[in-house]
């Protein structure tokens, strides 16, 4: 299983002050340094975190792998294209969360789902949808042109017991699925380093993404050992 690692509190942190420090791309490249198979970052439509110049920067210096999270926008298509990162994430995105706080809705987008991923995959740039662990969801990635499903996992994140067990075998069910009507299947959202060993156990889960627990991490024990650390507990 490999780590994507989201560096967008790096640019929350910078942000507080404006001053430049600390540097999310510096921090991307000590991540891919320490072992991350790829970056990710949320370019938001109020760009409360990462910025323009941040996925410039991003872009060019990134070797492993850049993931944009991004609202299906003609705005961000726009940005993609010119940007060309190795992948898209479609997240739904509202101005007053926190973070995002739930898949795709799929079913209501449809239409011009299939029409807003063309242009992207026709500029060599995979698309993958945030969605949550459901089959119709599953279905509906597939017939729109996605090339990878990302399983939302801040429910399975949030309960505790028997109910998160039962959460776990529906994203393990729904992964399964995913790899059955030929996506690929990563997974991501509330991971942290007490939740995350059981993951291990879902072959299909090719890849998690994490930023917040891990950032979070990394302000005790700087970034490379935060990393490290998590790789470890994915094996």
């Amino acid at each position: 299983m490999r780590l994507a690692v989201n560096i967008d509190h790096i640019a929350t942190l910078r942000n507080a002050r404006n001053e430049g420090e600390p540097d999310p791309v510096a921090a991307a490249l000590l991540a891919e340094e320490s072992g991350a198979a790829g970056i990710v970052c949320h370019l938001r439509e109020d760009r409360r975190h990462i910025r323009d110049n941040d996925l410039k920067g991003l872009r060019r210096s990134v070797k492993t792998k850049l993931d944009l999270e991004m609202a299906m926008t003609d705005e961000m298509q726009r940005i993609a294209i010119e940007t060309v990162p190795e992948l898209i994430t479609l997240v739904p995105e509202k101005r007053e969360e926190l973070t995002t706080e739930g898949g795709f809705d799929i079913e209501r987008h449809f239409k011009r789902l299939a029409l807003f991923i063309e242009p992207v995959r026709a500029a060599g740039i995979e698309v993958s949808l945030f969605i949550e662990p459901d089959n119709r969801a599953i279905d509906l990635a597939a017939e729109a042109g996605s090339d990878l499903v990302e399983l939302h996992t801040g429910s399975y994140a949030l309960k505790s017991g028997e109910l998160q067990k039962a959460e776990f075998e529906r994203i393990r069910s729904a992964a399964k699925y995913a790899v059955s009507r030929g996506l690929k299947v990563v997974a991501g959202h509330g991971l942290n380093y007490r939740n995350i060993q059981p993951f291990r156990q879902i072959s299909e889960i090719e890849e998690v993404s994490i930023g917040h627990a891990l950032i979070a991490r990394a302000a005790f024990v700087g970034i490379p050992e935060a990393v490290r650390e998590m790789l470890d507990l994915i094996g």
